[in-house]
């Protein structure tokens, strides 16, 4: 959990009035009628007040729709003096992104000093402007265009064999399994060999130090959005939030990818062809007419993102995915039918299956919706513009809830109930309330990676169903869910038991029996 430090506990008073005010019927949410002052008073307002705020510190995204939903779709909050918009309903956030999406296409001022973690070069934090803009062409004509992911599919193939083997051997012994540790080395081992053209070893623990790194990485996110959105109180008082500890990770992630970038140019230099994103990347740093001269900063950057960003998205919604199935028994039944009628028992699932499986793409969209991998969109407003008929000031930053949005009752039938089926019928589809589904952003910032994900978190399904019953401890999973980083989490992550449904024909060719 979040700790202030003891000094900045003892400067509390210089921030006392913490407040949030509903967007009302002005002109500007600045004089907006409706406010609580957070004070020494004991009335139940009050208290009520403290509790969501101290929440709003943590940014618990189920704690922000409570808000909403008491005050309504739409809120002016103040934390530490800084302003925040916060919206919860699809139709702002559909106003905001037509009407408005390049004015918040930036994410804001970084969250820490230009000097760690390779300068704050990612493209994720990037203002919207040319380097940005050139990243994600790059991204998306070289890594994620179609001839890519083709070409890459055997890989892809590759690794979730060697998945479904990891979970073959612990049915043979009947061991549990921690799905989230499976699922992140088959992510992990996978965009290592599409991205860099290599895998790690787990042999000499070189893959788990990578997974290792990856998670801290992941650990520190929100606390760098926290400094960042308290960064100028913070200044004032002249504390530097989490430095000695992005430091400590920045300095192991840079040992690390300049030894990669190394082999790779040496490579370059055999007059090797560059195929993967490293080389990609190391061949545009070094040409002097390309559209923006990129640095080795922007290289790592760009990988520690990769990693951080598409790991832990992938793995967390496998796993809350798998939990939903193993506590929806109907729906576990519907989905194995399905896979058997249409891959049969001669063969695993693979990749090219997923379009003829309906029923997997919509389980695997149902998880998203009531478990979205970003559950909070934030941005800033670079101009001042209008909202719903209010004005909003320039630099204020925004915060769309997608948890919300995703279990609006206006928008959704039952929104708290994991039904599949809704993503079957065309009457509820996503083209009648445009941005009612966000599970990876939206506008131009969205995350080009979602295709991606599917196929990650479809084929990894796919083989925990086709081929394996699960026992579980009690007759529930415990679906009670944390916020850590920028992602949901879950408190207690799911450990089953695979038990092997049967001898299928294609593991007797391959010599298992």
């Amino acid at each position: 959990m979040f700790q202030l430090p003891l000094h900045f506990k003892q400067q509390w008073q210089q921030f006392s009035a913490l407040t949030f005010r509903t967007v009302s019927s002005s002109s500007s949410y600045a004089s907006s009628h409706s406010s609580v002052t957070l004070s020494s008073s004991r009335n139940q307002s009050t208290r009520e007040a403290v509790i969501f705020l101290l929440a709003l510190l943590l940014f618990q995204s189920s704690s922000l729709q409570k808000l909403s939903s008491k005050y309504g779709p739409l809120l002016h909050l103040r934390i530490f003096n800084v302003p925040v918009i916060l919206v919860s309903s699809a139709s702002v956030a559909y106003e905001i992104f037509r009407a408005h999406d390049v004015n918040v296409s930036s994410r804001g001022v970084a969250a820490i000093d230009e000097s760690l973690l390779f300068g704050s070069s990612g493209i994720i934090t990037a203002p919207y402007g040319d380097y940005w803009k050139f990243m994600k062409k790059l991204i998306a004509t070289k890594l994620l265009r179609p001839q890519s992911l083709e070409s890459s599919r055997g890989i892809r193939g590759e690794e979730l064999t060697r998945f479904y083997n990891s979970l073959l051997d612990k049915a043979r012994m009947t061991e549990s399994v921690e799905i989230s540790t499976e699922a992140m080395k088959l992510v992990n081992n996978t965009l290592c060999r599409m991205s860099m053209g290599r895998s790690f070893s787990e042999e000499n623990g070189e893959a788990e130090k990578i997974r290792g790194l990856v998670g801290e990485s992941y650990a520190l996110t929100k606390k760098m959005f926290l400094a960042s959105l308290l960064r100028k109180p913070l200044k004032k008082l002249r504390i530097s939030l989490f430095e000695k500890e992005i430091m400590g990770v920045s300095d192991r992630l840079d040992e690390l990818l300049e030894r990669i970038l190394v082999e790779h140019e040496e490579k370059l230099h055999e007059e090797h062809q560059g195929t993967d994103m490293m080389d990609v990347l190391l061949a545009a740093s070094g040409d002097e007419n390309a559209e923006y001269n990129i640095t080795r900063n922007h290289i790592k950057s760009f990988f520690v993102e990769i990693f951080i960003g598409a790991t832990d998205t992938s793995v967390q919604t496998t796993q809350w995915t798998m939990a939903e199935i193993l506590n929806h028994s109907n729906v576990l039944e519907r989905l194995r039918k399905d896979i058997d009628s249409v891959v049969g028992k001669t063969r695993l699932i693979h990749e090219t299956d997923l379009p003829n499986l309906p029923y997997l793409q919509a389980v695997v969209k149902e998880g998203l919706r009531l478990h979205p991998p970003g559950p909070l969109l934030v941005r800033t407003f670079q101009e001042r513009c209008k909202i719903k008929g209010f004005c909003i000031p320039e630099k204020t930053t925004l915060v769309i809830n997608a948890y919300a949005v995703m279990r609006d009752p206006d928008s959704w039938e039952d929104p708290d109930e994991f039904k599949p089926e809704r993503f079957l019928s065309s009457s509820s589809g996503q083209e009648e309330k445009p941005f009612k589904y966000l599970p990876f952003g939206g506008g131009r910032r969205g995350c080009p990676g979602g295709n991606l994900a599917y196929i990650f978190v479809g084929t990894a399904i796919g083989v925990m169903v086709q081929c394996f019953d699960w026992k579980i401890k009690g007759d529930k999973v415990n679906m009670e869910e944390t916020f850590e980083g920028m992602n949901l989490s879950m408190v207690h992550p799911l450990k089953c038991t695979p038990v092997l449904r049967s001898q299928p024909f294609f593991l007797i060719l391959l010599g298992y029996f």
